[in-house]
């Protein structure tokens, strides 16, 4: 479906006048494009309705040829097609239409008019069709829908009333509308039909309409119970496992949570709700980054889940170098490369080039998702030379005027130094990606970088994020991650203040030994120095193997 506006769009009111002069000169064709217009901009405006019925009764097929539909369709052709098929005698295929446009752009009112909201279509159309209509709807609608696009759920709430004062023993529709009812706040309402749905005639899927509408409404036990019916219903059916899993982490009872998503898993070890959920509720109970690690690796290799999942960005929202920067631990300064720039050993740093700081400025932010999500966004740099990603750490641009440079402006312009260097960092995992890790210029410049205080951290995010997407490198990352961590813990006067992000940059990494991952907690947990005896024994035992592990350079 085609937006098919833009900055020059008319007003509705002017677009009805241009109809209607195109009526008047019996060009149909350009008065059904004004009258799509209007439509799009004003989808309940009775005027825009009687130009329309004008127009069906002008054109030939009741107007419906001057509304065709393609591969991509301005919106508001296809809703003026859903009106003209209702008045054809076809508001079923007329509703469908409708949905289409509803999930196309959410929020706007395209069903608030009186044929859909008129008792008589839900005793035309019958109940299975207006539970099929409701399941549409929100299987196109968040859960709950946001307070400001509610009002465009209400003539389907009518709609759904209408049918239920008809059939009111009808479980199918008294379930679909309870999920409908829950989507648009109106909770109470939720659960008095979904209870009358399983009253009617139980099953899995009420039970499940009624367990997540008592969920909604805060009656938890009650919801688990009708959660925990579904599953007798259906003990294959791992999904509703999940629910019950997720509701009771999210009321502290973690450990009956685990107990019902190994429970899934014992049936199913592939099942992707049961798989997304209990690395989840394993990374809750422990903290350890290896259950969201695992769960990257099963993202990367199962690509075609049964549906969205967001277990992995929940987790990292807001955990250092997992979703966000850190607060800054050093004064952050560009590059020192005026004596020799690394990898090259040529004097001075050109800055870099107008194309270059415009991708970095684009795409720079002080969060992501996870460290996947930050290394498919850093692709976008993948063009750039070497001298120029070098550049941009040696010259970081000015803040962009956008919303993001006018926070950063008003709090802290360090922060946007970080930015540049950490997406550029990320940015050079993508250079010369043919070459091999061991060798390549990736991770030579990389690791070189990582040795400079004013850069460590976001060469060594880099690093770790190389790690996530790529199971080989992750001993080498490692080991490289452990050493860097060791020396700033290690320093004649004490841990340095950048320590504390790179403990967090530890504990973010792949296959971290226990020690460095004990050292690396210690540091990141104690806003005091740890005690010496614990620090020094932990440090002795990583520091015995230290070497730098830079390869020679490639050829």
């Amino acid at each position: 479906m085609a937006e098919g506006t833009d900055d020059r769009a008319l007003p509705a009111t002017e677009e009805l006048a241009l109809a209607r002069e195109a009526l008047q000169a019996g060009d149909l064709t350009r008065a059904a494009d004004h009258v799509a217009n209007a439509l799009a901009r004003a989808p309940t405006l009775p005027e825009v309705h009687e130009t329309l019925a004008r127009l069906a009764t002008a054109g030939g097929s009741g107007g419906l040829d001057l509304f065709p539909l393609h591969h991509h369709t301005f919106v508001g052709a296809v809703v003026a097609r859903a009106h003209l098929l209702a008045a054809a005698g076809h508001p079923a295929e007329g509703l469908d239409l409708l949905v289409a446009a509803a999930a196309h752009a959410p929020g706007t009112d395209w069903a608030g008019v009186p044929w859909v909201t008129s008792p008589e279509l839900a005793e035309r159309i019958g109940p299975d069709q207006v539970a099929r209509v409701l399941m549409q709807v929100c299987a196109a609608a968040p859960d709950p829908v946001p307070r400001s696009d509610r009002a465009a759920l209400t003539p389907y709430l009518t709609l759904a009333r209408n049918a239920i004062t008809i059939h009111p023993e009808h479980a199918l529709l008294l379930g679909t509308a309870s999920a409908l009812a829950r989507r648009a706040g109106e909770v109470p309402l939720a659960v008095r039909w979904a209870g009358r749905g399983v009253r009617a005639a139980p099953s899995k899927m009420g039970e499940v309409w009624l367990g997540y509408a008592l969920r909604s409404a805060g009656r938890t036990r009650e919801g688990l119970a009708a959660l925990r019916r579904a599953v007798d219903h259906d003990p294959d059916d791992l999904a509703v496992y999940a629910d019950i899993a997720g509701t009771l982490a999210d009321h502290g009872r973690l450990d009956e949570a685990l107990s019902w998503i190994e429970r899934a898993l014992a049936r199913n070890p592939s099942f992707d709700c049961a798989v997304h959920t209990a690395h989840r509720l394993r990374f809750q109970r422990d903290g350890d980054v290896r259950h969201l690690v695992a769960l990257a690796d099963y993202i990367r290799d199962n690509p075609d889940d049964s549906h969205e999942h967001a277990d992995l960005a929940e987790c990292c929202r807001g955990r250092p170098w997992l979703g966000q920067l850190t607060p800054p631990t050093v004064r952050p300064q560009p590059l020192p490369l005026t004596s020799a720039e690394p990898s090259t050993g040529r004097p001075g740093t050109p800055p870099p080039s107008a194309e270059a700081t415009r991708r970095l400025r684009q795409l720079a932010h002080l969060a992501w998702p996870h460290p996947p999500a930050a290394y498919d966004t850093a692709v976008a740099l993948a063009t750039l030379d070497l001298t120029d990603l070098l550049g941009l750490l040696a010259h970081p641009p000015e803040t962009p005027e956008n919303a993001l440079g006018r926070v950063l402006s008003g709090q802290d312009p360090a922060l946007w130094v970080r930015c540049v260097q950490v997406w550029t960092c990320l940015g050079l995992l993508h250079h010369r990606t043919d070459e091999p890790w061991p060798s390549s210029t990736r991770r030579q410049v990389l690791v070189e970088l990582a040795q400079a205080a004013e850069i460590a951290e976001a060469a060594l995010f880099a690093l770790v994020t190389a790690a996530w997407v790529d199971p080989s490198i992750r001993p080498d990352v490692a080991q490289v991650v452990t050493e860097r961590l060791a020396a700033a813990a290690s320093d004649r006067a004490g841990p340095l203040p950048v320590t504390v992000s790179l403990a967090h940059l530890a504990l973010a990494t792949p296959g971290l030994d226990p020690e460095c991952a004990t050292l690396a907690r210690m540091l990141a947990g104690a806003p005091a120095r740890p005690g010496r005896g614990t620090l020094r024994g932990l440090l002795g035992r990583l520091l015995r193997p230290f070497r730098p592990r830079l390869p020679s350079p490639p050829p």
